[in-house]
């Protein structure tokens, strides 16, 4: 016969009996909204309830996004517009860093920009605004890519010359309709014009600090040279339009480096942001439009970038942020601390966890959850609008999308040794999501046709790869083993492991042919 004895039992041990602990999930009607006015995610991981996502009780409508390479936010990304187009009419502007959406985008029926493969910004357009306010937004914009905070003289001259280009195309300073006297409107001058207004003042030997006025104009002329003159042209596309023009890519992947795309990406957040302001307050429900940073440290982790005027005032005209990046801290504090909502995908590094957790405030059981996230599944954390009796950060079992999530698997188990294999603990297998492994190759210079042939040895053996033998594919291509050992790391690859796989890849590189590897591919 059974006795029932009475004990002490302390209050941390009593907290961890889940018996009287409610699961970290929010109640079904704070996850379940209505389907007609809010955006479909996914399941959660505890009790499988659909959660729909709707801003109108978080403090605001933006979004951060992150996780390692391939863990599913590009995924994410196109499956959240695409409901968000359904749902509400949404607009969407993606600034394409790597040209990562742009066939997503053109096979939606989007319009693609290219920059630097046919299409112009002129840096001086005013898009809405005042030239006054537009030079003020131009120097903000080259202090931030240059020195020119720095040298005041050089800001100074720069400032005048701007000022100049304007004044002789006939423009008002502090007007934002811009006519002549028949009625027609005035084409916006160009940074050409401004480097002719200082070429011109040097040439006359007047100016009291010549090399001044030498440096600022080689400071502009960086964009300005043929080739290189992508915001010194008339512009290509209609700024007004762009924010009402449904999906919409802005793919910078075709500019020279990070200084010209950083130029663009912030242009066209200044453009935005007047458009914002100018469109007023409406009442009608949903997202008019996402703009989307994917990233794009450079303007992501920028104080003075209009990002994050963005975050601090599209609430009230119903624009919304949406911010992705691999590393958190890349994403400015101004931006991170306000966003409502956030979705983590597989994050690996401890200082990117604590970052998140010191943040965010979730609980060590999530943090143990995060760790182990396959591609696709996520927790979010919400910030509410009025204090919540529960947990504001949550799992998801895995985003449910538009098209099914194809994962590819690259195996590690020959290059671990006898006791990594035992532990289990220790992952045998590196996924990542098929789209973002083409991107990534893309990235590392590997053409369409060998990207092609990756993914049809995946898709032959069943999604799975060895890592050796992909190591080896990548060498046969033509890539340096810097750039694969820095691919290997995007993927989640430690550098022991990097290592073993350079060792046995030499090894078996000397006993085939290049004509072998394939073939060994398939038979492995």
């Amino acid at each position: 016969m059974s006795m029932l004895r009475l004990r002490d039992i302390s209050n941390i041990s009593l907290a961890s009996r889940t018996i009287f602990v409610r699961p970290p999930e929010p109640p079904p009607e704070v996850l379940w909204k209505d389907p007609s006015n809010s955006i479909f995610i996914g399941k959660t991981k505890i009790f499988h309830i659909p959660f729909y996502w709707n801003y109108e009780e978080l403090t605001n409508p933006h979004l951060a996004i992150v996780g390692i390479t391939g863990s599913g936010k590009s995924y994410f990304i196109k499956t959240f517009l695409t409901r968000a187009a359904l749902v509400w009419n949404s607009n969407a502007f993606i600034i394409d860093w790597a040209g990562e959406y742009r066939e997503w985008v053109k096979s939606a029926g989007g319009q693609v920009i290219s920059l630097g493969k046919g299409s112009y910004i002129n840096l001086l357009d005013i898009g809405g605004m005042t030239p006054n306010n537009r030079i003020k937004q131009v120097m903000r914009t080259l202090a931030i890519l240059t020195n020119i905070e720095q040298y005041p003289e050089q800001k100074r001259l720069t400032e005048m010359a701007i000022e100049k280009a304007y004044k002789k195309a006939n423009f008002k300073m502090d007007s934002i309709v811009q006519k002549d006297s028949a009625g027609n409107v005035l084409i916006a001058p160009t940074l050409k014009d401004v480097v002719e207004i200082l070429e011109k003042e040097y040439k006359s030997g007047s100016y009291e600090y010549p090399a001044e006025l030498q440096n600022a104009i080689y400071r502009l002329k960086q964009f300005t040279r043929p080739g290189q003159d992508f915001f010194a042209q008339q512009s290509t596309l209609d700024l007004a339009k762009l924010t009402t023009s449904g999906l919409v890519c802005l793919d910078l992947s075709g500019l020279p480096d990070e200084t010209f795309r950083a130029l663009a990406a912030l242009s066209m957040l200044q453009f935005i942001k007047e458009r914002m302001r100018a469109v007023g307050w409406r009442k009608k429900k949903g997202i008019r439009l996402f703009v989307v940073l994917d990233e794009a440290w450079k303007i992501a982790g920028e104080e003075n970038s209009d990002a994050v005027m963005i975050v601090r005032e599209g609430r009230k005209y119903n624009f919304s942020l949406i911010v992705a990046s691999q590393n958190p801290t890349d994403i400015n504090e101004a931006i991170f601390s306000n966003v409502g909502t956030t979705f983590i995908f597989k994050v690996k590094f401890e200082k990117y966890l604590n970052y998140l957790q010191g943040s965010l405030n979730f609980s060590d059981y999530i943090r143990g959850e995060i760790t182990q996230l396959g591609v696709g599944q996520c927790a979010v954390n919400m910030a509410f609008t009025t204090t919540a009796n529960f947990s504001s950060t949550f799992m998801i079992k895995k985003v449910i999308g538009e098209e099914p999530l194809v994962e590819y698997f690259l195996d590690l188990k020959h290059v671990l040794t006898e006791e990594e294999r035992r532990d289990v603990k220790v992952a045998q297998t590196v996924s990542v999501e098929r789209e973002e492994l083409r991107r990534r190759l893309r990235m590392y210079g590997l053409n369409e046709s060998q990207i092609e042939e990756v993914s049809s040895l995946f898709d032959k053996k069943n999604k799975h790869m060895d890592i050796v033998s992909f190591a080896i594919l990548m060498q046969r291509y033509g890539l340096a083993r810097n750039k694969i050992t820095s691919l290997l790391k995007d993927l989640g690859v430690s550098d022991p492991t990097i290592i073993n796989i350079f060792i046995k890849a030499d090894f078996k590189v000397h006993s085939m042919t290049n004509k072998d590897i394939i073939d060994i591919i398939l038979e492995e």
